[in-house]
């Protein structure tokens, strides 16, 4: 066993950050999908499907939220907090847990381990990053109370203390991990509180808070000044806001008189649900309105919030709106005729101009090969159906239009890889396996020559 040991921990050493971050969440993964095959996990008593198990626990540690079994009726209590631990460990990151373990246990963080969570926090610098992740695990216990206390007081009258609480519990951990995950049952989601104040308000701000990012939250608790915050965060809170009501408004006009949405709501409801439906694709997965019987506008404006996701270092998913704001920046700069990408009067690096375009290019390739091959898998389902489901999955949201329990088995494993690969990042796992060191290729300039654009 000695000997065993010895070859697996040569054999992480080296690996670099990149691999060992892909390793990690696939083995957490795995590990998941073998403890709800188990017959405790079901309400039923009995084993689960391998690949029912893969798919939920995929959807969970990857803080999705698509599922092909109703996660409110058919697994056990055993089985909803397995599901939540894997949220819970993938929203904060694997490597977060370790540190946690690390620091109680009295020992010392070593470089390589310091530079994981680097890359696994999205962190300029290996300054700090310990206090970073002291910081990220008692934020978000704390912001996760505070969230459950919230949400049982309107569910507990309905469901009794213990399971009121417990229900506050589970759906405050999803909201904040953007997992969209809820035991409500029946796949009815939030829609039964859609008037809601209290739980509208509640899992909106655990959305947002969760997805802005540890970083942002940690200058925000720290500054409390706008004007003294970095770049990055004035970025990710401006981005995020226009995000926000800009969508709101756009979901007020096109489901105002939809009869399958909003229109028998309330103008309280019709404006709490504007607001959710704009806040959720950002990562999160939950709804209060039917999403199947949304306008086909809607429908589109949904597909390209889950694609731009939430923001780096955050427990979301998405191309990340930092990435979104530096390509919009950079367009306005070439019609302006400038030579470097310009925000707020800074002046951003090229090689982060060409990492936010590499994102963006592997991740509409992988999503044009997720709807090519589910168009030969999936029959019957139409083109906004498999392409919906597909920006989902890579954007780890867990929106769905009802396509993910009629998956085929082939269709599953794509929308797992789909998950997994949004989870991780399509960048850092291109990284992860490409097989050459990433700086070779500095050491080399090639002569420059002009091709035409455009």
């Amino acid at each position: 066993m000695r000997s065993g040991s010895k070859i697996s921990l040569s054999l992480l050493k080296k690996l670099a950050p990149v691999q060992i971050l892909a390793l990690g969440f696939a083995t957490v993964i795995f590990t998941g999908a073998l403890l709800l095959m188990l017959p405790i996990s079901s309400a039923a008593g009995i084993a689960t499907p391998f690949l029912t198990a893969l798919f939920t626990s995929t959807s969970a540690v990857c803080v999705t939220g698509l599922v092909v079994v109703d996660t409110g009726t058919y697994w056990s209590t055993f089985g909803q907090f397995v599901i939540m631990i894997l949220i819970e460990t993938g929203g904060l990151g694997f490597m977060s847990f370790a540190t946690l373990i690390a620091i109680l246990l009295g020992r010392k963080i070593t470089l390589r381990e310091r530079l994981v969570i680097q890359e696994a926090m999205n962190s300029f610098s290996l300054q700090g990053l310990v206090r970073l992740a002291k910081y990220a695990l008692m934020a978000t216990f704390a912001i996760e109370a505070t969230g459950a206390a919230l949400l049982a007081i309107r569910f507990i009258p309905d469901y009794g203390f213990v399971k009121g609480l417990w229900f506050g519990i589970f759906h405050a951990v999803s909201a904040y991990c953007n997992a969209g995950f809820d035991i409500v049952g029946n796949f009815q989601n939030l829609i039964p509180y859609q008037e809601s104040v209290i739980v509208n308000v509640t899992v909106m701000a655990l959305i947002v808070i969760g997805g802005i990012g540890f970083v942002v939250q940690s200058e925000i608790y720290n500054s409390r000044n706008f004007k003294r915050f970095t770049l990055h965060t004035k970025v990710v809170l401006v981005t995020t806001a226009i995000l926000i009501f800009g969508g709101a408004l756009l979901f007020f006009i096109l489901e105002y008189n939809n009869p399958g949405t909003m229109k028998p709501l309330s103008m309280k409801g019709k404006i709490l649900s504007s607001f959710f439906a704009s806040v959720t694709p950002r990562t999160a997965g939950f709804n209060t309105v039917d999403t199947t019987n949304m306008t086909l506008a809607s429908k589109i404006i949904t597909i390209i919030f889950m694609y731009i996701g939430a923001s780096p270092g955050s427990t979301g998913g998405g191309i990340k709106t930092s990435t979104f704001a530096v390509l919009v920046m950079t367009v306005i700069s070439v019609i302006k005729g400038r030579d470097d990408t310009e925000i707020a009067g800074k002046r951003i690096p090229k090689d982060l101009v060409y990492r936010a375009l590499s994102i963006v290019a592997i991740s509409i390739a992988l999503l044009i090969v997720d709807v090519l091959v589910l168009s030969l898998t999936e029959k019957g389902a139409g083109l906004v159906e498999m392409v919906y489901e597909a920006t989902s999955a890579f954007g780890t949201v867990g929106l769905s239009l009802g396509f993910s329990p009629k998956l085929t088995s082939i269709g599953r494993i794509i929308i797992i890889l789909t998950m997994y690969t949004g989870r991780v990042g399509p960048l850092t796992l291109a990284f992860a396996f490409a097989q050459k060191n990433l700086k070779s290729g500095a050491i080399v300039k090639y002569p420059e020559e002009r091709v035409l654009i455009g």
